[in-house]
C-alpha cells in the first residue's frame, strides 16, 4: 500500500484522484470540553458509545453511524440515529438509510459530539483544483478516469456490520 499523503501520480494532472486511502483521510470530533483527531485507517468505522466500536464517543447511540471506505475510494457516511449531516440535514432517523459521501468539510452529528470529514484535495475525488473558476458554467478540464482499485481492497467483505449494544 501506498503512502496514505502522497499526491496524484502526475503533478501537473488536473485531477483530485490518487492512490487507494490516500490523502490522511480523518475525523475531527469535537464536544464542548473535548476535541481530537481521529485518522481513518481501516474501511469500516463504527461510530458511538458501544465498547466495540472503531470511535467511541460517550453520549452518543451505541451505533451511531459508520463510514465505509468504498471500492471508489469514496468515505461515505451513514447516520443510524438522529443526527445533523450536509446532505439532508431535515432527516431523521426514522425516515429511512441517510448515506452521503464524505468530502472535504462535511459534518455530521452524533449526539453531543461533532464531526467534520477532512482529506487532502488532492485525493477527495471532487472537483480539480477545489471547484470552477468563474462560477458554476465556467470552462473546465475533464478530469482523468477515477483510478481502479479492485485489487487494492477485499470486495468479500460486508460494507457494514451492525452491533447490538
Amino acid at each position: 500500500m501506498e503512502s496514505n499523503d502522497a499526491g496524484p501520480a502526475d503533478e501537473s494532472a488536473a485531477t483530485t484522484h490518487s492512490g487507494w486511502g490516500a490523502g490522511n483521510p480523518r475525523l475531527r470530533v469535537s464536544s464542548e470540553s473535548d476535541r481530537f483527531v481521529y485518522d481513518i485507517t481501516t474501511d469500516i468505522v463504527n461510530i458511538g458509545s458501544a465498547e466495540s466500536n472503531e470511535l467511541r464517543i460517550d453520549g452518543a447511540a451505541p451505533l451511531h453511524a459508520t463510514v465505509h471506505h468504498d471500492e471508489n475510494d469514496e468515505y461515505v457516511l451513514t447516520l443510524i440515529e438522529d443526527g445533523l449531516m450536509n446532505a439532508n440535514p431535515e432527516a431523521t432517523a426514522t425516515e429511512g438509510t441517510r448515506t452521503e459521501i464524505l468530502r472535504q468539510g462535511a459534518r455530521f452529528t452524533a449526539g453531543p459530539w461533532t464531526l467534520v470529514f477532512a482529506r487532502a484535495e488532492f485525493a477527495d475525488h471532487g472537483r480539480p483544483f477545489g471547484g470552477r473558476e468563474g462560477g458554476e458554467f465556467s470552462d473546465q478540464p475533464a478530469q482523468q478516469r477515477r483510478p481502479d482499485h479492485t485489487d487494492e481492497h477485499n470486495d468479500d467483505e460486508s460494507p457494514y456490520e451492525v452491533h447490538d449494544g
